[in-house]
């Protein structure tokens, strides 16, 4: 079997939820640190890996693959980490929970959307963060009360929704986002912060 190697950024939060779901596979990778505050990801050597200069790249199985959320599903796919049910209607019920925050919280606040938006001053890009995160992680908390966190988002056993979760509470404690009374959400960070493949992925580990 190649090595698998992982194009990735600490920080990044797509990167973090692959390094989570490579970890729940107990696969081995090397990590290839591509530094966005030096811009690395805008050089000729990573955009040559990924057109669009974005992280996480990752090698493996004689492919290679882009945007975190396929990612997540290929190895979903061919390692059956059973991230998301089979039923049709529950799948689709957990998807749209993960998307919530995949989808429409964390584009708001990639680094060059909030730079770009608030040319990278402060208060106003810790405002930016904070404005978008506190209210969308409250609707998260929301859609919650469909399903039993037993410990983790949808039950006993991390789902694709609890891998997008812990990306965006280091956001939110990082930025300084409220969300003091999302008791389901900070029970669930919580659970999952205890699971060795989250606490092996997060980005001070």
């Amino acid at each position: 079997m190649s090595e698998v190697v992982l194009w990735d950024y600490p920080k990044s939060s797509a990167s973090y939820r692959v390094r989570i779901a490579l970890n729940l596979s107990g696969i081995n990778y090397r990590k290839e640190t591509v530094d966005l505050l030096a811009k690395a990801h805008l050089g000729d050597a990573h955009l040559a890996r990924n057109p669009q200069g974005f992280v996480p790249v990752l090698d493996i199985d004689g492919h290679r693959f882009t945007q975190s959320l396929a990612i997540l599903d290929y190895l979903d796919t061919t390692r059956d980490l059973g991230l998301l049910p089979r039923d049709p209607a529950e799948r689709a019920r957990q998807t749209a929970l993960a998307h919530a925050i995949a989808v429409d919280l964390h584009p708001v606040c990639n680094l060059s959307v909030a730079g770009f938006a608030t040319k990278g001053e402060e208060p106003a890009r810790t405002n930016w963060m904070r404005h978008f995160i506190a209210p969308r992680m409250a609707s998260f908390e929301q859609m919650l009360s469909a399903f039993d966190q037993d410990p983790y988002c949808c039950g006993q056993t991390p789902t694709l929704a609890d891998v997008v979760l812990m990306p965006q509470m280091y956001n939110a404690q990082r930025w300084g986002a409220d969300i003091a009374e999302c008791t389901r959400l900070n029970n669930v960070a919580r659970a999952c912060a205890q699971h060795p493949a989250f606490a092996a992925a997060h980005p001070d580990a």
